[in-house]
């Protein structure tokens, strides 16, 4: 086993602490010798050596797609990286609603959307349909939760409005669309309407999700939780339970507290 430092960990390449990396980018220059020493020097200019220029594409008369090798000299120290995280038990599929079952008295009300301009919803479908995604179960399927996907381009006041009338318990709003942080610009004023909105339940429970959002984005905006590429449906909805038990128990059960399976005959 190798023995690593964690007070300075470098980049791996071909050998421990070579500092080697891979970058991709393109440049608005006809491919050429001379657009190859360019993209040569600008990774230089990175505070890279040893560079190597290993691919070079043109992309169209004006553009030069390349990849490119080169070796940092700095290094990190792993130990003094604090991220936030989201703090609750993931449960699968049949344990969460066994769970659900002994400590939920009814169904809680989860609702979901692309809101503003954003009519991506490839990313809120995977998390609500019942056939879910990689072989999780969406929200959909839990008995109880009612999970309602309003999908597409659904206005922050509607969607606000939406759950002040149905009694939302959550709101799951899916952010694909982020360029000039056009979603930090929209999650900024749905969390506006929702602090302003009369009738909404007081332990409403607030997530976001996206390509572009992470857990510490999520709390920086004033939402309870984010999630990034990858998020699996049961990973919500362990969130989801465990929070409102919380909100409105002042405490989640203990794991010994989770029904026991029944042992086959």
């Amino acid at each position: 086993m190798i023995k690593v430092d964690l007070t300075k960990v470098k980049a791996y390449g071909d050998r421990l602490d070579d500092g080697m990396v891979q970058l991709s980018f393109t440049l608005p220059v006809k491919q050429s010798e001379e657009a190859k020493e360019a993209a040569k020097q600008y990774v230089k200019k990175l505070v890279l050596f040893d560079v190597k220029v290993v691919h070079m594409e043109s992309m169209s008369d004006q553009f030069t797609f390349f990849v490119v090798y080169g070796a940092a000299k700095h290094s990190i120290n792993l130990k003094r990286i604090k991220v936030p995280k989201i703090d609750v038990e993931h449960m699968s599929y049949k344990p969460l609603t066994q769970y659900m079952e002994k400590h939920i008295k009814e169904p809680l009300v989860v609702l979901g959307a692309c809101t503003g301009a954003d009519a991506h919803t490839v990313g809120i479908d995977a998390i609500f349909n019942m056939k879910g995604f990689d072989m999780d179960y969406g929200l959909e399927r839990y008995p109880l939760l009612e999970a309602v996907n309003l999908r597409s381009q659904v206005d922050n006041k509607h969607f606000v409005e939406e759950a002040a009338k149905r009694g939302a318990d959550a709101l799951l709003v899916s952010q694909i669309v982020s360029q000039r942080n056009s979603h930090i610009k929209n999650l900024k004023e749905l969390k506006g309407l929702i602090s302003k909105t009369k009738g909404l339940k007081p332990h409403l429970i607030t997530i976001v999700g996206g390509p572009r959002i992470d857990h510490a984005l999520a709390k920086k905006l004033g939402f309870d939780a984010g999630y990034g590429p990858g998020t699996k449906p049961s990973q919500v909805a362990s969130f989801i339970v465990q929070e409102y038990l919380k909100r409105t128990k002042g405490k989640v059960a203990k794991k010994h507290e989770r029904p026991q399976r029944k042992k086959r005959k």
